[in-house]
């Protein structure tokens, strides 16, 4: 049994100090997966990758977990959430209703976030994808809002690697036609 899962057993048990221990355990994991999907943002976002993770920590910090898997696929999840509840955000009327973002001391018209709608059409199918299938719509997580590789993936999920890709091709394609079908832009 790893560090990681004893800690995790620990936290489930009420062990005070456990959470306190495996942040520092998962805590480079954890950036590492959020830097890799914010590197792939739309221009001007403001999120930095530390920040992402500590807002994910605070969400599952006092959940239980069975293993390292459920644990990583938890945080992908609420990584997940996290950008999802910001491009709500931004398209919000009393945040601008999707309107450029104009910098005050540069006076120049911030690129608008071409991947806020697709990011909420994705979210909006996966969620029907996971009552489908939730493996495949993990699979999703993992690759698209986390930026975890097919190995990465197929670890955190205890599945073959061959598994995972075969996950990803159904899902892209099911989620294509979920979101072509709502009349949205599905992602490249």
């Amino acid at each position: 049994m790893s560090e990681v899962t004893k800690l995790l057993d620990a936290m489930q048990d009420g062990a005070p100090c456990a959470a306190d221990e495996l942040l520092p355990l998962v805590y480079s994991e954890l950036r590492v997966l959020a830097a890799s999907k914010l590197a792939r943002e739309a221009p001007g976002q403001t999120l930095q990758p530390t920040a992402l993770v500590h807002e994910a920590w605070l969400r599952v910090a006092s959940g239980s977990f069975q293993n390292r898997a459920h644990f990583f696929g938890a945080a992908a999840e609420a990584m997940r959430r996290i950008l999802v509840e910001r491009a709500r955000a931004k398209h919000r009327a009393k945040r601008g209703g999707g309107q450029p973002h104009v910098e005050a001391d540069l006076a120049q018209i911030a690129a608008p976030a071409a991947d806020d709608e697709e990011l909420l059409a994705v979210d909006d199918a996966l969620d029907a994808l996971a009552a489908l299938d939730p493996r495949k719509a993990d699979v999703v997580k993992l690759r698209y809002f986390v930026g975890m590789t097919f190995e990465e993936t197929a670890e955190a999920l205890g599945i073959a690697r061959v598994t995972a890709v075969r996950d990803w091709e159904f899902a892209r394609a099911w989620l294509h036609r979920r979101i072509s079908a709502n009349g949205g832009t599905p992602p490249a």
